[in-house]
């Protein structure tokens, strides 16, 4: 069997395996350039020696930070492990060569007030008619909606932890704003339930009601609509076309917003969720709650956040520590 159609396969069980998208297209990728640059070099794809190996990595390193070399190298594991028990490959070559040590970073979160500048920046916009010259400018009604949509977006990211690909991914069907529930599916397709507190529960109604039916119009008014977009039927956050507004639109309108309440540079649509995580934690959730909530499949993923919650630390120090309550 050749290194293409090992590829092919590999894939073929990734799909079978119900794995995302976005995971087979980075495997498919990763695999592919390896593929062509052992055939370039006029080496053994399915028996690589360790200086081939050596000299690969180091080609990787040049041109990639670290975590990116990690990531090709877990997809070639997966890859190789895979063909070794399809008997494709006589074992995993990639299994012996040292992963490269990443440097722990604490995830960025934001404090309460600043989550409540950004929710306020919505209004803000809505108010001053901001993005003067566009075509929701001169559209009240339709800039209206896409302020209701956007305080919604915002509202249900912090009350869900959701990640910005499940946000993309919110279905109607899925929503139950009357047990303030959203049935999502996260990594590994992996279903679970987002909460959704009272604010958020009012944004979406508020959205549900008075902004997505203004959106979706535009999608039916549309003459390139596309009439089979069944997706468009059930999104819950549609774009300006009414249609389904996906990762890359759900990032620039919250960068935006998060500009417009002055936040820090650097802050993503992801930070978000780490500040879910963290004002649980300050909170006094327990941390396997925590874990359920954000989808983790291992509670060591979870536990980077009682690292960036210095309060809940000293909290639980007080509470269990014998002579932590002595004063002197």
């Amino acid at each position: 069997m050749t290194g293409p159609e090992a590829l092919r396969a590999f894939i073929r069980s990734l799909e079978a395996r119900d794995t995302s998208t976005e995971t087979r297209r980075s495997y498919e990728r990763t695999v592919a350039a390896w593929l062509a640059w052992a055939e370039a070099q006029g080496a053994d794809w399915q028996a690589p020696s360790r200086t081939t190996l050596r000299l690969y990595l180091a080609e990787l390193s040049e041109g990639h930070a670290r975590s990116s070399v990690a990531q090709r190298m877990a997809a070639l594991r997966s890859f190789y492990r895979y063909a070794s028990r399809s008997g494709i490959t006589p074992g995993d070559p990639w299994g012996a060569v040292a992963t490269p040590r990443l440097p722990r970073r604490l995830p960025r979160v934001l404090e309460v007030d600043q989550v409540e500048r950004l929710i306020a920046a919505v209004d803000e916009d809505l108010a001053s008619g901001a993005e003067a010259g566009t075509a929701a400018a001169r559209d009240p009604e339709r800039r209206r909606a896409l302020a209701l949509r956007d305080r919604a977006i915002v509202e249900t990211a912090y009350a869900a932890g959701l990640r910005i690909s499940e946000l993309a991914a919110a279905d109607l069907r899925s929503l139950d704003l009357r047990h303030g529930e959203l049935r999502v599916l996260g990594k590994g397709r992996k279903e679970r339930i987002g909460l959704l507190g009272r604010p958020a529960r009012e944004a979406l109604a508020e959205y549900l009601d008075q902004g997505r039916p203004v959106l979706a119009a535009r999608a039916e008014a549309s003459r390139g609509a596309r009439a089979s977009d069944a997706s468009a039927d059930t999104a819950v956050f549609l774009n300006h076309l009414g249609r389904p507004l996906g990762v890359r639109g759900l990032r620039f309108r919250l960068d935006r917003l998060c500009r417009l309440a002055g936040l820090p540079e650097g802050v993503s649509p992801h930070t978000l969720r780490h500040s879910f995580a963290t004002h649980l934690l300050d909170g006094g959730a327990d941390l396997r709650v925590v874990q359920e909530l954000l989808g983790h499949e291992s509670l060591a993923t979870t536990q980077v956040y009682t690292h960036v919650s210095p309060s809940r630390l000293r909290d639980a120090y007080r509470q269990a520590h014998p002579r932590a309550r002595v004063h002197g």
